[in-house]
């Protein structure tokens, strides 16, 4: 298994930047391996709806359908996709900054695991060394569109 974890700190009220994040069509506005997102099941972020997602993927794109599993507004979404040779389980938090901190607005976490299946699994932790740099590179690119800064995990 690969796993991502990035924290962003935005100036953004959490309520604004749990809606932007949980709809899932946004991935491809931040996330630079992702090439499209469109809803396909539901009418807005909620348990029960389902996206495609393109991503950039050799030898050609490859279309995950993540299925929102778990939804509770304004703090957290969780969204799974599985295809015959892997599995991604992305969770996606987002509070209130802390009072007592020089931060105001929201902080939103986005732990993203990927999980190979079956003999590719042998592969996973060669997986976790290119996930990471994907995972970087997405991570710049949220901070950019909550307009914050990202900061270290925990």
């Amino acid at each position: 298994m690969a796993r991502y974890v990035a924290r962003i700190s935005s100036p953004l009220p959490k309520d604004e930047a749990f809606a932007y994040m949980a709809d899932l069509t946004n991935f491809a506005a931040w996330d630079p391996g992702v090439t499209e997102a469109v809803q396909v099941e539901g009418q807005e972020p909620a348990e029960g709806s389902a996206y495609d997602v393109t991503v950039k993927a050799v030898p050609r794109p490859l279309t995950l359908r993540y299925h929102i599993t778990a939804y509770t507004p304004s703090d957290s979404v969780v969204a799974r996709a599985e295809s015959n040779s892997l599995v991604s389980l992305d969770t996606i938090t987002v509070e209130d900054a802390p009072a007592d901190g020089d931060d105001t607005g929201s902080i939103v976490t986005y732990d993203a695991e990927l999980t190979l299946k079956g003999v590719l699994g042998l592969a996973n932790p060669l997986l976790a060394l290119v996930f990471n740099r994907i995972g970087d590179k997405a991570a710049a690119g949220m901070a950019t569109a909550l307009k914050g800064r990202q900061l270290e995990s925990v």
